[in-house]
């Protein structure tokens, strides 16, 4: 990793942590309408897996999408203005918190519906392998969607046809309230890979520094046409499945424990340990990324409401 690279990093990270944080003040204020799934806590995933893609590689993501979006080029102030359903936002206000969607920026989208996005990234690799691409093709998804039938349709047929393909499983522990090795005999998603005859790695994903090296190999065995990989970070989200929701299934004991282990300040030591950030590169990147999100927030309140005649503009199904 360079210091050029760190320093991306880091300011990607912070940024979503920024984002996220007002996001989560502005909702509980009833200024945001819908509901929001923050992305508070897994912030080394996005960050370390994003950092090794090209503009015209593409990511499908999830309704806990705002991160991943952020990660692969999103512009806050476009994203906070979807969220406030504004005019000016990505989907042009009818996307919301779990649509947004860039296709110019290889995002095809956050997705309200548990593990589709899997085999919407598989049909993106498709489609590079028979233009002879080298683009990628990354699909974040979580725990609870390695139990829907779209998983293992979309790793098979990727796995068969040699597809530039990686799925990133964010095992945050939880599907909705429901604790994953109740839903679970194998506790580990990535060792499901080897009913498919691919490689599965199990990564720290409260390290951005290991996501990093995991994501670097998976992605580079990707863009030389070995085909798929199945990574499974290990993470947990720092709030509760909605915004709102009470997190009562999950102990105090252990919420502590992983709070304890927050990923931006993992990373701000890893980086500064190996000499890729000192304290006054994490200072002005914490003060510039402040400034951008309260610049962020003040364009999406300042922009106008979607026209009534719009309504069907934009709309196919």
């Amino acid at each position: 990793m360079t210091k050029d690279t760190a320093l991306s990093i880091y300011r990607t990270m912070y940024t979503i942590r920024t984002f996220e944080t007002r996001v989560s003040k502005l909702f509980a204020t009833g200024e945001l309408p819908g509901f929001v799934h923050l992305y508070l806590g897994q912030e080394a995933g996005a960050a370390g897996v994003c950092a090794h893609l090209r503009k015209d590689d593409v990511i499908t993501s999830t309704h806990r999408g705002h991160g991943h979006c952020i990660a692969k080029g999103g512009e806050p102030r476009l994203m906070m203005a979807e969220l406030y359903g504004k005019a000016t936002g990505y989907n042009k206000g009818k996307g919301g918190s779990m649509h947004i969607a860039s296709p110019s920026l290889g995002i095809f989208g956050a997705n309200g519906i548990v593990a589709a996005g899997m085999p919407l990234a598989t049909g993106a690799a498709l489609a590079s392998k028979l233009n002879h691409s080298d683009r990628v093709a990354v699909a974040f998804f979580g725990d609870g969607a390695s139990n829907q039938g779209t998983f293992h349709e979309a790793i098979n047929l990727a796995s068969v046809l040699d597809l530039p393909v990686v799925f990133v499983c964010e095992n945050n522990q939880f599907g909705v309230g429901t604790r994953f090795t109740e839903a679970s005999r194998q506790p580990d998603v990535a060792k499901r890979a080897i009913a498919y005859n691919i490689p599965g790695t199990i990564v720290d994903g409260m390290n951005v520094v290991r996501v990093f090296d995991a994501a670097a190999e998976a992605i580079a065995r990707a863009r030389a046409g070995l085909g798929p990989s199945l990574l499974e970070l290990k993470t947990w989200r720092f709030r509760a499945h909605f915004e709102g929701e009470p997190a009562s299934y999950r102990t105090k004991e252990e919420e502590q424990q992983w709070l304890s282990r927050d990923p931006i300040q993992i990373a701000r030591k890893e980086l500064e340990s190996q000499g890729l950030m000192s304290d006054n590169d994490a200072t002005a990147i914490e003060e510039s990324v402040a400034a951008q999100i309260e610049e962020a927030v003040k364009f999406a309140r300042d922009s106008e409401l979607p026209k009534p005649e719009d309504a069907l503009a934009d709309v196919f199904a």
